[in-house]
């Protein structure tokens, strides 16, 4: 479990289910021109995790952006895979809201299995 995740978890909370990028963010231009530092930064400090209570995803490491939503304020989980996310198992996480509020998160390792998760919880 993320550093993040375990120091921000409430009483009587656990983690259901924890997930990151995939590995395919090391196939971009991004990573070639920044010798490959930038995706291993993203990996490292980046958490998608789901416990009894909440979706938590957190990423950056200078630059922090963290969405933090009560699974009775989540109306869906979306994913989109195309023909290669569906062959190496990664995609994007949509996740809406209640009041319209909509969260983007690409790249992200088996997001069948996220979606999964957070059915069982609701």
């Amino acid at each position: 479990m993320g550093h993040y995740v375990r120091t921000h978890l409430i009483k009587d909370e656990h983690l259901v289910f924890e997930t990151g990028y995939h590995w395919i963010i090391f196939i971009s231009l991004k990573a070639i021109f920044t010798l490959f530092i930038s995706p291993l930064i993203a990996i490292n400090t980046s958490e998608f995790c789901i416990t009894n209570r909440r979706i938590v995803m957190k990423t950056g490491m200078i630059v922090r952006r963290t969405m933090e939503m009560n699974l009775s304020k989540i109306e869906s989980v979306n994913v989109e895979q195309n023909i290669l996310g569906r062959i190496l198992d990664y995609g994007r996480v949509i996740i809406h809201g209640t009041g319209g509020s909509t969260e983007n998160f690409s790249y992200i390792k088996a997001p069948a299995e996220f979606r999964k998760q957070f059915e069982e919880l609701c």
